[in-house]
């Protein structure tokens, strides 16, 4: 995420609470930055949901090596046969993106998997590391990771350093119960009347205040609620308290999912870009500074696109609403003045 305040809201905004304990546990028996267990499919089968514990669909992808975007890479890469990622999990990690599977030991979730799928048309082994948020910025800067598939924006600030391949929409979004007739439509002045719930201190509710003051402007209310933990503010969202939770927009899929089955489903209700109106913020894969991996990477994830395992891959863990129709190396990015 772009900024330290972002970076809770990640924390905050994806992670149930009611995964947290399971994922501890499952944490604790794999202990710090260690090559963490990997699952191993058939040769040109990638396996896109496994161990997930009920964030995803469990898919099986064909993807096999295509020789002439392995060609890009660079030959120390292409010879050793290995692509080094660091994923920025600990301590908690963060469904439906990247955490410790139900089995305690390995990695899973939907950026590990895209991570997978791009290894496999690249014709490497895919090497995991777990790493805390900023250990996984130091490890692509050792030289330790060839590169890092973690929930990472694609800022201008980060460009002095990095590389990016972007591959999914960085958005926010707003969940609803199933039953509920509302939605934002994009546009802000569909929220007048309502009473939002969103995370105190988070990158969206700078973008709900700031909505909340057009309004009053135009003469219109908008109710923003805080609540002490996310459980509390699920009660208030089933218990009719509120109309709608504001939150990043993973963890409103991965939640949607949890709630499929319940007495009270739950919807997306619309999302808006994480980095505002004029910008669609954009996650990417990051690799350091003019390393030769961003290219080869951007051609792999077109290379699933067109084939349509991108879109599978999504679909699986719900995240659909995040499509991009091409991989870009370093696109526009948040602004130095908001990254």
């Amino acid at each position: 995420m772009p900024t330290q305040i972002s970076r809770r809201s990640l924390i905050r905004g994806i992670t149930a609470a009611t995964a947290v304990a399971t994922l501890a546990t499952g944490l604790a028996a794999c202990g710090g930055d260690s090559d963490a267990a990997t699952t191993t499919d058939t040769a040109g089968t990638v396996t896109v949901g496994q161990l997930s514990n009920g964030a995803a669909t469990e898919t099986k992808l064909k993807v096999s090596e295509v020789k002439s975007i392995s060609a890009e890479l660079p030959a120390a890469i292409r010879k050793g046969g290995t692509l080094k990622l660091g994923i920025g999990i600990l301590p908690d990690g963060f469904p439906p993106l990247a955490y410790v599977g139900s089995d305690q030991k390995s990695i899973t979730g939907a950026e590990p998997d895209l991570a997978r799928l791009v290894a496999a048309v690249l014709g490497l082994k895919p090497e995991f590391s777990k790493a805390t948020w900023e250990n996984m910025f130091v490890g692509i800067d050792s030289g330790k990771y060839d590169a890092a598939f973690a929930n990472i924006t694609d800022t201008e600030e980060r460009k002095k350093k990095y590389d990016f391949a972007s591959y999914r929409k960085d958005n926010v979004g707003f969940e609803v119960l199933k039953k509920s007739t509302w939605n934002f439509d994009g546009n802000y002045e569909n929220l007048a009347g309502r009473t939002v719930a969103v995370d105190n201190g988070t990158n969206q509710e700078k973008i709900l205040l700031e909505w909340q003051a057009k309004l009053k402007k135009e003469g219109k209310n908008l109710t923003v609620k805080n609540f002490a933990s996310k459980n509390a503010t699920y009660l208030a969202l089933t218990g009719g308290k509120i109309d709608a939770y504001f939150a990043a927009n993973p963890g409103v899929a991965y939640h949607i999912t949890q709630t499929a089955k319940s007495p009270n489903p739950t919807r997306s209700a619309g999302t808006f870009s994480g980095a505002g109106a004029t910008l669609q913020g954009l996650i990417a894969a990051t690799t350091k500074k003019d390393s030769g991996v961003a290219k080869p990477f951007a051609d792999a994830i077109d290379y699933l696109i067109k084939n349509g395992q991108y879109a599978k891959w999504l679909a699986a863990y719900n995240l659909s609403n995040e499509a991009v129709d091409k991989a870009e190396v370093n696109p526009p990015g948040l602004p130095l003045d908001n990254s």
